[in-house]
């Protein structure tokens, strides 16, 4: 199939670029992806992606996104090409902390009963939620963009300038390349590291509420493995799987299930979280061609995804007279 010739291009192939791609080019339009990395070395690649909004700004359009983004998984889970599947689990705390505000979208959720808590926790709830498992994911992407006429290159981007020169629309999904190509010290990385071993028989996730601790506790099973975390270190920009972190991720983990005791290490990820206050999701003021922001998504690039990539479609593709004319766009709905 003749590739159309390019009038938008993507700058980054991590979750969110690819998926704003595929609501670009599913809308009509030509659209090529610039990726510095593979696809298989993005940071989107080394997480352990369950859906739920983790310290995310603003509020009231996090809401919004996180549930589009919700309703598309939903649809996804349906096809196990996708990597996507509603697995069922709890989330725990020592102390007494209220239910999370998103708690009521997901299905079954629950307050658990005193005899269902592991030891020395004391709040818990039970819900279902969709976890991704990001290499099947990420390649599930990449074929739905390029079934849909969109094409990615490998090219590393100093300036925006080298893309607005080529075309009249420029969406920036750099993540943390996004501090230095358009020099925005607001983004930081959050860095994260988490363990794959082989599962023991886990058929259920676990994940504490650690609050703003840099140490995290979590498992999220995927069939013959297990990702358990995890950390959460501002400011830190090394790549590199730490020995002593792991220890102590495991450590951590099995001192709530004793199975991991036992339990082969498989592999080591390491990713940092582009994170900025708030996410950046707009269209920059301009003269010439047009620049539209998508990033600083922190640990819920996944969650909200969907709902950031049909913003950008929109800002993109529907004139602004239009925009202020059409209803709300209904949550939920499937870019």
């Amino acid at each position: 199939m003749k590739q159309p010739e390019a009038d938008i291009i993507v700058i980054g192939a991590g979750v969110s670029g690819l998926t704003t791609a595929i609501c670009l080019a599913e809308a009509g339009a030509g659209v090529t992806v610039w990726t510095a990395e593979p696809t298989t070395e993005t940071t989107s690649m080394a997480a352990g992606a369950m859906w739920g909004p983790y310290l995310v700004q603003p509020l009231d359009r996090v809401d919004a996104w996180s549930t589009h983004t919700l309703a598309v998984l939903r649809d996804l889970a349906n096809d196990v090409r996708t990597g996507v599947r509603l697995v069922s689990g709890i989330e725990a705390s020592r102390g007494a902390v209220e239910a999370p505000a998103w708690g009521g979208q997901l299905d079954g959720f629950r307050m658990c009963e005193p005899h269902e808590l592991p030891a020395n926790f004391s709040t818990e709830w039970r819900y279902t939620a969709p976890l991704v498992e990001m290499p099947i994911y990420l390649e599930y992407l990449r074929r739905r963009l390029t079934g849909s006429g969109g094409v990615i290159q490998r090219r590393r981007v100093s300036a925006l300038a080298e893309a607005t020169r080529e075309v009249g629309i420029v969406v920036n999904c750099a993540g943390m390349g996004a501090r230095d190509l358009v020099d925005d010290r607001k983004i930081v990385p959050v860095r994260g590291q988490l363990v794959v071993m082989k599962n023991p028989g886990l058929h259920e996730f676990f994940s504490e509420d650690t609050g703003a601790s840099p140490d995290l506790t979590h498992w999220y099973p995927y069939g013959d493995t297990v990702v358990l975390g995890g950390t959460a270190q501002p400011d830190v920009w090394n790549r590199g799987p730490d020995p002593a972190v792991a220890m102590a991720i495991i450590r951590r983990c099995a001192e709530i299930e004793p199975r991991f005791d036992d339990a082969e290490v498989l592999a080591h990820r390491v990713g940092l979280r582009p994170t900025r206050d708030p996410v950046r999701v707009e269209e920059e003021s301009t003269t010439g061609a047009r620049i539209i922001h998508n990033y600083g998504h922190g640990g819920a690039g996944v969650t909200l995804s969907w709902g950031c990539a049909a913003d950008v479609a929109e800002l993109a593709l529907v004139p602004r007279s239009q925009r202020a004319q059409r209803p709300p766009r209904r949550r939920g709905a499937r870019p």
